[in-house]
């Protein structure tokens, strides 16, 4: 009998370390002054900056989920990565946390060096974007455990605000403004059911056209999650900032009452934005009614701030001047923490 080797049962380590050889550059041009030792070693050191008097650590993990398949479809894997920085260091930065560090696990079938190298391309422009240092990570070659060419990404975010800082909604009270920041489409949230409505509903493959958006398939469903850390971070500098989320899995309805004390919930009116194309396509031609679409998406606000009332048009104008587009969305108001919609 031949002897086996590893490669023949499915793991190349040559293209392994040709991959680690690619991306340790991309890596490498995201670092801080405060990272001391990154990729390349079993594990990273990165101290705390300077300044700190109390700092707390604020880390997160997070995925892609099934975005993923119709990035297979189109073969395209350089926004993946963004979107895969973006769940982490959004969520960390509604405590208030400035992105240090990120990380990432990738798990693959069969190990192809230059989609890794694409992929992690998307994940170094993400903690650009982020300014955060991409430190280290996995690749884990499961031979038979992914279809050829298909892969999974995780990702692990870490902050750091000083304690007396730290936002976790305490401060919140009745008659607070809330601020939505417009989103940059469907980011990464709710693609199982959007893949149903696309692909089999409305039979359309990922290069058509998507009807009423102006643009294809892979276009609408792969522009990546937008990254709200810079714009945030000025606005915590000038005002006064009692809560903030992250609007992902759960929508508007599911994720504002997490960072709300009891006694308190959030009237949105629904007349405040205009709701990007792509989530009416996905209402008519689904029949998806307006309770699922808000607890499901994000429809075009992925980002949500509450304010004092006399900071709300100063932190309007600030997150304006940001890049952001910004709607007043409503206001915090006395009964069982939630939200309400209303006209």
């Amino acid at each position: 009998m031949k002897p086996l080797t590893y490669r023949e049962s499915g793991v190349d380590i040559d293209a392994g370390e040709d991959a680690v050889r690619r991306i340790t550059p991309l890596a490498r041009a995201t670092n801080r002054a405060e990272v001391l030792a990154g990729v390349g070693g079993f594990a990273s050191f990165v101290r705390v900056p300077a300044g700190y008097r109390e700092p707390v650590l604020v880390s997160s993990t997070d995925g892609v989920g099934t975005k993923l398949k119709v990035a297979f479809l189109a073969g395209r894997h350089d926004t993946v990565g963004i979107d895969l920085v973006a769940m982490g260091v959004n969520d960390i930065l509604v405590h208030g946390a400035e992105p240090l560090y990120f990380l990432d696990y990738i798990a693959v079938g069969r190990l192809d060096p230059a989609q890794i190298e694409t992929v992690v391309g998307g994940i170094a422009a993400g903690c650009r974007q982020a300014g955060c240092a991409l430190v280290g990570g996995e690749m884990a070659e499961h031979a038979g455990g992914h279809a050829p060419g298909e892969y999974d990404l995780a990702g692990f975010a870490v902050g750091v605000v000083e304690r007396a800082r730290l936002i976790d909604g305490a401060a919140v009270r009745v008659g607070d403004q809330v601020l939505g920041l417009a989103s940059s489409g469907l980011h990464s949230n709710g693609f199982t059911l959007v893949r149903r409505i696309v692909f089999d509903v409305m039979g359309l493959g990922v290069f058509d056209p998507l009807p009423g958006t102006g643009c294809s398939v892979a276009d609408a469903l792969l522009e990546p999650t937008r990254i709200y850390v810079r714009s945030i971070q000025k606005l915590l500098e000038s005002v006064e900032v009692r809560a903030m989320a992250h609007v992902t899995g759960g929508g508007l309805t599911g994720n504002v009452p997490r960072v709300l004390p009891a006694g308190c919930r959030v009237r949105i009116s629904r007349s405040s934005w205009s709701v990007p194309p792509v989530f009416e396509v996905l209402r008519k031609a689904g029949h998806v009614d307006d309770a699922e679409m808000f607890r499901t998406f994000n429809m075009g606000i992925g980002y949500v701030v509450i304010v004092p009332p006399a900071a709300a048009e100063t932190a309007s104008r600030l997150l304006r001047d940001s890049g952001e587009r910004v709607a007043r969305l409503g206001e915090v108001v006395a009964g069982d923490r939630g939200v309400e919609l209303v006209a």
